[in-house]
């Protein structure tokens, strides 16, 4: 299983970012393939945040585009919507606590401490998730 950041999700659609063709490629090989594809909740979200939002995105899409993005992804028989498990919030205050703050790295502290709970990489182009602890899988990077 991959746990999928709200960035490979953005970049998976968004045909102008130059991190699209590994995105891209990434996501639907590996929505193809019988590996589990983790879409948590946070990262969806993100997802419809962003890309929606013209103050962000030179070009947004409509929100029934992303949603139907969203509909697509999961309707992959090895998506699955990730929720938190019964040691999330341990294992969150213990990330944030190593960390040794909150704020913008909690979202972070959080899809890591799915990665641990589900013994699996973070798919991201974000490398510097892996202060967590966590194994990172930057798409188009072997």
């Amino acid at each position: 299983m991959y746990v999928v950041d709200t960035n490979v999700l953005i970049y998976a659609v968004n045909t102008a970012a130059p991190q699209h063709p590994a995105a891209h490629g990434w996501l639907t090989s590996a929505l193809s393939q019988g590996q589990t594809v983790g879409l948590p909740w946070v990262s969806v979200l993100g997802f419809v945040r962003l890309t929606t939002n013209p103050r962000i995105m030179p070009q947004p899409i409509s929100v029934p585009d992303a949603l139907a993005a969203v509909a697509v992804w999961t309707s992959r028989p090895n998506a699955v919507l990730l929720e938190p498990g019964p040691r999330h919030l341990v294992l969150l205050g213990e990330l944030l606590g190593a960390a040794g703050t909150g704020g913008n790295l909690t979202t972070d502290a959080h899809i890591a401490a799915l990665a641990l709970e589900n013994r699996c990489p973070v798919a991201t182009f974000d490398r510097g998730i892996a202060r967590f602890g966590v194994d990172v899988a930057i798409p188009g990077q072997h």
